[in-house]
């Protein structure tokens, strides 16, 4: 893009100096602004896309947004609008910046993670010295402490803003939505546990010609996995690393929530299962891990994780799980188990082996798998080459099969 064009979200009811001041420098920079102005207390005038604009997108003027009287609500209305609005310009955006505090924050990352991977974002805020996991994610946002509050220009905010604004000329100016690649995409979950695996079966199917993108499943991997499956076309997913599910189902603190590996199955992406790291629930310190799960085995990994030997019991509600997931999906399941170790914990040189455990959970999960879903007991360990191996091949049998109509 010749002269790129940048989306501005800043409320000028509240900060009316430092957004002239960040369109300025966005101007000079090589810019054009698209302004949008979610404001609610007044209107100020001079925004592309004003506070009517934004209420009226979401079936409401903004006295009748006023007139709700509650700042949540008035919120929620205007973050419906503005996310109408910005998916509409959002072809011809070359990126995305905003400065505010905790609600204009929430208001401009709700549209930010509304829109597409690559596409630069950049949102210069209070909140972005503590907890930022609501406000990004698993969208590609940066996040800048503006250090000083955003009330009035002085020598430090003046510089944040300054430089937010030159960094995102910059990325908008080198913004390509077209750059991209005709490789086949394969994504794969994994941990440092059962690394060694994926790593044979990325760089294979890499040598194959795949592009292949590696999520490390501790909470936050899986879910962006997700996201991706569900925006991009994607070839096949390799959900070898499924610590996200058992933390759900036993309380684990990497739990990705109910919907983790709902994407692909949903959208008919060939997927391939593997129960990478099921050997172990991921808990806290040592003495809150004892609390929780009483009478198990342990391994302190650091002074604040530690993982927690799981049992044939919780891996046979894990498989009874799967099993539902695999009934609603609308392309091809397959599962390969191996029978010899879930993870490095769960291996000779590890701290939490159990051989009585593979065997019977590869019995059950069988058992309770709906017909036309593939389960192969492998007799190797998850790290062995022949397991990789077998899952790499099963991989490339979906990578050469025609693509669904």
């Amino acid at each position: 893009m010749d002269t790129p064009k940048v989306l501005l979200i800043v409320t000028q009811d509240t900060k009316e100096e430092e957004c002239r001041f960040m369109r300025q420098t966005l101007e000079a920079a090589g810019c054009e602004v698209i302004h949008m102005d979610p404001s609610i207390r007044r209107t100020v005038g001079g925004a592309e896309i004003g506070p009517a604009a934004i209420a009226g997108a979401a079936g409401k003027t903004i006295e009748e947004v006023r007139a709700l009287g509650h700042e949540g609500k008035c919120q929620a209305v205007m973050i419906e609008g503005a996310l109408k609005l910005a998916a509409d310009i959002a072809p011809e955006l070359a990126g995305v910046i905003s400065i505010g505090g905790s609600m204009g924050t929430g208001l401009s990352t709700a549209i930010m993670r509304a829109l597409p991977y690559g596409l630069p974002k950049l949102m210069v805020s209070t909140m972005a010295s503590g907890f930022t996991k609501p406000y990004v994610g698993v969208k590609d946002i940066a996040m800048m402490n503006a250090v000083t509050d955003i009330a009035g220009l002085n020598s430090i905010s003046r510089d944040v803003f300054r430089n937010a604004a030159l960094a995102m000329a910059g990325m908008a100016k080198g913004y390509d939505p077209a750059r991209g690649t005709e490789k086949p995409l394969v994504l794969i979950t994994t941990l440092g546990t059962t690394e060694k695996c994926t790593r044979r079966i990325r760089e294979a199917l890499e040598a194959d010609g795949a592009e292949v993108m590696v999520f490390h499943s501790s909470g936050a991997g899986g879910p962006t996995l997700d996201s991706i499956a569900a925006e991009r076309e994607v070839a096949v997913v390799l959900d070898l690393s499924l610590t996200e599910i058992v933390d759900h189902l036993n309380g684990g603190i990497a739990d990705a929530g109910p919907d983790r590996a709902k994407a692909a199955l949903a959208r008919g992406i060939p997927t391939i299962f593997a129960p990478g790291n099921v050997d172990f629930i991921i808990a806290g310190p040592l003495d809150v891990a004892e609390q929780q799960f009483p009478g198990r085995r342990y391994h302190v990994h650091n002074p604040a994780l530690t993982a927690v030997r799981t049992r044939t019991d919780d891996l046979e509600t894990l498989a009874d799980h799967m099993a539902e997931l695999a009934r609603e999906a609308k392309g091809p399941v397959r599962w390969f188990t191996p029978l010899k170790g879930f993870s490095h914990h769960d291996s000779p040189e590890g701290h939490l082996l159990d051989l009585a455990v593979p065997g019977p959970f590869a019995e059950y999960l069988a058992s309770v798998m709906p017909e036309g879903v593939e389960v192969e007991a492998v007799d190797a360990h998850f790290n062995d080459p022949e397991f990789a191996d077998r899952i790499a091949a099963a991989a490339r049998e979906y990578l050469k099969a025609p693509a669904a109509a």
